[in-house]
């Protein structure tokens, strides 16, 4: 598994902290609001400033007719499956343990590549996807009896990490070859139309005005957590193994816990702490230079 560049490392410490932030301010954007309009809000607002990036950059927004079912394929797992159901299920689960649970995403990335691409991890990489799972589950400790509550939104969140998890495996072997930003906002198109039909036929009766706090929460996700941290990620996925670009977000639950737990009052217990140190270690495993022969 190869070092982080120095501009990785960079990418990657600031999409851990806008994603990370990010979970109790989508708990507070859907709060009394329809999910599936919030998240439609996002990304047309999202859209046109990642167009104007790639007007910045020239960069091409064309993608040869060959690939357009592929791109269909791509954006289906990356970001169709995981902004409809994701969003689906945070307001059935607290902010913190959404983020846990979505983040279960490494290990079904790991398993996946394993059993479906044939992929031969190194030890500490199945180390790693274990120092992650019980960390995992040491987060959900005092949740099992809520969450037992709760089945649809944990199979909401489980469904929506599996679907990212295959995405990221699909996205690292893509052979489509156009820039990792036309990709972004192809996949973002294509999740915005789906996005704004299922909330025309499901939540039309309930659109209100948006709230002063739901409108934060929508620029948020829109300048940020879209704009910047989602073609962040496809540069990460694209340019790292699929195992190491993914366990190396773990730490983004363990900010959404201590985020939520400050912001909104989400209560801490001894196992958050616990799963801190195993968290590291889930990073350590991947991102530690090897040791050259």
């Amino acid at each position: 598994m190869p070092a982080l560049t120095s501009r990785q490392l960079l990418v990657l410490v600031l999409l851990t902290l806008v994603w990370g932030l990010n979970w109790p301010v989508m708990k507070l954007g859907v709060t009394g609001f329809p999910p599936l309009t919030f998240r439609a809000l996002v990304l047309g607002l999202g859209l046109p400033l990642l167009g104007v990036v790639l007007v910045a950059l020239r960069v091409p927004f064309a993608v040869p007719r060959a690939y357009w079912w592929p791109l269909a394929g791509l954006g289906l797992a990356n970001m169709v499956v995981w902004h409809v159901l994701a969003i689906l299920a945070i307001p059935e689960l607290s902010s913190g343990r959404a983020a846990i649970l979505g983040y279960t995403m490494p290990i079904f990335s790991a398993l996946l590549g394993a059993a479906c691409f044939g992929e031969r991890l190194a030890p500490r990489a199945w180390a790693g996807v274990a120092a992650a799972a019980g960390g995992v589950l040491l987060l959900l400790w005092h949740e099992l009896s809520a969450l037992g509550g709760r089945p649809f939104g944990v199979l909401l969140m489980l469904s929506a990490a599996a679907g990212w998890g295959l995405g990221t495996q699909l996205l690292r072997r893509s052979a489509i070859p156009v820039p990792t930003l036309t990709l972004s906002f192809w996949m973002t198109v294509q999740t915005l139309a789906v996005l704004a039909v299922l909330s025309v036929l499901f939540e039309q009766s309930r659109w209100v005005v948006p709230t002063p706090t739901v409108w934060g929460a929508v620029l948020y996700n829109a300048v940020l957590a879209f704009g910047f941290a989602q073609p962040a990620w496809f540069y990460l996925a694209r340019g790292l193994p699929p195992v190491a670009s993914t366990l190396s977000v773990m730490f983004i639950p363990v900010l959404g816990v201590f985020s939520g737990a400050l912001w909104l009052g989400e209560r801490l217990h001894w196992q958050d702490w616990a799963a801190v140190a195993l968290m590291v270690a889930a990073i350590a495993s991947v991102l530690w230079p090897s040791r050259k022969a």
